[in-house]
């Protein structure tokens, strides 16, 4: 196969793959608008985790209340950021992992970018009581997961001369 022909390959995947991401993401948050809005929590695991409906009007943790037009700016940029890779990544098994984490985090930019558009804020539903950590749904996770995972990928598995690609540098040897 030709690399062009990888290279289109590899944008339908990706399309292909986001797209599936968001309609779960956005479905999920269907399903917490009609059976968690204006509802006492759900309790799944008592005193641990627990369905609870609340419209986020912030960023990751609630910061920045009622910013819409930064996070709408901020996800245009992260998905220019998602092309600019998906052009210069080679289409190499070692890339797998790294753009298979990328297209999750551009996922759960986009699915809540969705709901910054449609509603001017997040539909979040997940609560994990027993820590009392902040209220999240299913494209916080994508972000979240996947940016650790990447960032511990290209610390301790990649080389310097694996991202080139990028024209940066990650890491200064010795």
């Amino acid at each position: 196969m030709t690399a062009k022909k990888k290279r289109i390959l590899l944008f339908f995947f990706s399309l292909v793959f986001i797209l599936a991401l968001i309609a779960i993401d956005q479905f999920t948050k269907h399903l917490a608008v009609l059976h968690l809005m204006d509802q006492d929590a759900y309790v799944l695991i008592p005193g641990v985790f627990e369905l609870r409906y609340l419209e986020n009007h912030g960023a990751a943790f609630g910061m920045l209340q009622n910013r819409q037009l930064l996070f709408v700016f901020i996800a245009a940029l992260m998905l220019v950021f998602a092309v600019y890779f998906l052009f210069k990544v080679p289409i190499e098994k070692k890339y797998t992992i790294p753009i298979l984490l990328g297209l999750l985090i551009v996922a759960g930019g986009i699915g809540n970018t969705i709901d910054r558009m449609l509603y001017s804020y997040v539909i979040d539903f997940l609560y994990f009581r027993l820590i009392d950590f902040p209220i999240f749904n299913v494209a916080d996770m994508y972000v979240t997961v996947s940016t650790i995972l990447l960032f511990f990928y290209i610390l301790f598995f990649m080389k310097d001369d694996d991202l080139t690609f990028l024209k940066l540098k990650i890491r200064k040897d010795n």
